[in-house]
C-alpha cells in the first residue's frame, strides 16, 4: 500500500489514539532520496556530530556477533537515540561477509529500524547498506574539510581500497566542493582498481587518475590518503611514508601500525567507541599505555577545543556512530513520505487492544 504520511501514526478516530503504522523502504527508494544531495547530507552529519558532542544522543557500544565457523565474518548491532530536530531512536543491523566479494555480492548488507520517540513503536525498516555508505562518506568529507582548515588544502587524493565505500567517499568529496589535481588508486585486486577507474571516468571529471602498483607509491604521491579496505590488522608499518605530513582518512580503522599513530596527530569520532576491538587506535593505546596520542574528537575541532597541527600527519579514525545512521535514515523516510511513495504494511501491528 502506498501512503503519503509525514508522521509515524494514523489517527483512528478524530481526537482518538494514534494507530501505529509500519513502512518498508527499499534500496532503490533510499538511493533516489539521497542521490545528488551530498552537500545537504554533509551538513546533516555535521549537525549530528554537534548534537552528539552536546550530549543530546545515546550511542551505546556496538554489539559484534561473530561465528566460530566463519571467523572473517560478523554482524554488528548499532542501537542509538538522537535528539534535536531528528528526535528518533533505532537500530542498524549490518553484516560484513568478505567472502561475498568472490561470489559477486557486496561484502556488506544492512537494515535500519526506526522507532518512534514517544511510543517506542518501530515505524520503518529501510535497506541500509546505502545509508551506511552515505553516512560514512559524509563523515569522511566533513572531517576532510574541518581537519584541513588551518592546513594547506589537499589537491592530490589517494584511495587505498577501491570498493563501495571508496566510491561513496569520492562522490561526497566532489559533491561537497573538493576539486583535485590528481586521484591516485591502489587495490590488491586489479579488477577492483579498474572498476574504480571506470567509475571515475563516468563522472566526467578531467582530473588525472594514476593507478599505483604499491601502497608506498600511493601514500607518497597523496596529500589526502583514504583507507577504505577490509584489513583486519595493520599492514602499513613504515612511518617514513608519511614524512610529507598528509591528511589521512583512516576509515577502515585497522590499516595503520600503532607506531604511525603515535607519531601523528589523531582525531576520532568518539573516543570510547574507537579504542576497542583491536582498531589501530586501540593498539596504539595498548602500546603506549595511555590515550595521550589522541588530540581530540571531530566534535572538539568543530567546537574550537582542538585544532589539527599544520606540521604533522593528521589521522582521522572514525568508528562510525549509529546516530549518523538514524539521521540519514530519518531523512530518507521524510523524503519518501513527501514524495508520496511511502509503502505502508497494512495491519503490521495486530494486537493493539490490551484485552482483545
Amino acid at each position: 500500500m502506498t501512503d503519503t504520511l509525514s508522521t509515524t501514526t494514523r489517527t483512528a478516530v478524530p481526537d482518538g489514539p494514534g494507530v501505529p503504522t509500519f513502512a518498508v523502504i527499499t534500496g532503490e527508494q533510499v538511493q533516489q532520496a539521497l542521490r545528488g544531495h551530498e552537500k545537504q547530507l554533509v551538513e546533516l552529519v555535521e549537525t549530528v556530530y554537534r548534537l552528539h558532542d552536546a550530549g543530546d544522543s545515546v550511542n551505546p557500544p556496538s554489539y559484534f556477533l561473530r561465528f566460530a565457523d566463519r571467523p572473517t565474518s560478523r554482524i554488528i548491532a548499532l542501537p542509538a537515540s538522537l535528539g534535536g530536530s531528528v528526535n528518533v531512536d533505532g537500530l542498524k543491523w549490518i553484516s560484513s561477509f568478505p567472502e561475498n566479494v568472490s561470489a559477486g555480492l557486496p561484502r556488506a548488507s544492512a537494515v535500519l529500524v526506526l522507532n518512534d520517540h514517544d511510543t517506542g513503536y518501530p515505524f520503518a525498516c529501510l535497506e541500509s547498506s546505502i545509508i551506511s555508505a552515505t553516512r560514512t562518506a559524509a563523515s569522511a568529507a566533513l572531517a576532510a574539510d574541518w581537519l584541513s582548515r588551518n592546513r594547506t588544502r589537499p589537491t592530490r587524493v589517494g584511495f587505498f581500497g577501491t570498493g563501495l565505500i571508496a566510491r561513496y567517499i569520492h562522490t561526497f568529496l566532489a559533491g561537497s566542493g573538493w576539486d583535485f589535481d590528481e586521484v591516485g588508486v591502489h587495490d590488491l585486486s586489479a579488477d577492483s582498481a579498474a572498476g574504480f577507474c571506470g567509475y571515475l571516468r563516468e563522472t566526467g571529471s578531467a582530473t588525472r587518475v594514476t593507478v599505483h602498483d604499491t601502497a608506498e607509491d600511493l601514500i607518497r604521491a597523496s596529500d589526502l590518503v583514504v583507507f577504505a579496505t577490509i584489513a583486519g590488522r595493520p599492514h602499513v608499518t613504515d612511518q617514513a611514508l608519511f614524512s610529507h605530513n598528509p591528511l589521512v582518512l583512516h576509515v577502515s580503522l585497522r590499516d595503520l601500525a600503532p607506531e604511525i599513530l603515535l607519531g601523528s596527530a589523531n582525531f576520532v569520532d568518539d573516543v570510547e567507541h574507537c579504542l576497542k576491538a583491536d582498531t589501530s587506535p586501540h593498539l596504539a593505546e595498548q602500546l603506549s599505555g595511555n590515550r595521550d596520542f589522541l588530540n581530540g574528537t571531530l566534535g572538539d575541532v568543530m567546537a574550537g577545543r582542538a585544532a589539527p597541527p599544520a606540521d604533522r600527519t593528521v589521522i582521522f579514525s572514525p568508528f562510525g556512530l549509529g546516530v549518523l545512521d538514524l539521521a540519514v535514515g530519518k531523512h530518507v523516510y521524510d523524503e519518501v513520505s513527501r514524495s508520496g511513495d511511502l509503502r505502508l504494511i497494512d495491519d503490521f501491528f495486530h494486537e493493539l487492544r490490551r484485552y482483545g
